[in-house]
């Protein structure tokens, strides 16, 4: 997992700004699932993840990740490392 994790910023670091801008819409989409997953493993209600741009979105990518893992006993790992992989093929 973390080596995904480590992979996907890494080559986020990597993008030119305007070809980063053109893939925030997956990334946040991926990220506000996660957190939807974490807000539902807890039993509270969700909430939209703020969009803080590009320069931050792998961060919230990277904490959404182990929030998920940390909250929810039930996620398959392979999933995410699938998740994430799919969105760095896409980069």
């Amino acid at each position: 997992m973390s080596d995904e994790l480590r992979r996907v910023v890494g080559r986020w670091h990597q993008l030119p700004l305007d070809h980063a801008l053109s893939h925030v819409p997956a990334v946040r989409a991926l990220v506000q699932a996660l957190a939807d997953r974490v807000a539902t493993a807890r039993g509270v209600p969700t909430t939209a993840v703020p969009d803080l741009g590009p320069a931050v979105v792998m961060d919230q990518l990277a904490v959404m990740v182990h929030d998920v893992l940390a909250a929810d006993p039930d996620v398959d790992p392979a999933v995410l490392v699938d998740a994430l992989a799919g969105i760095r093929r896409g980069l």
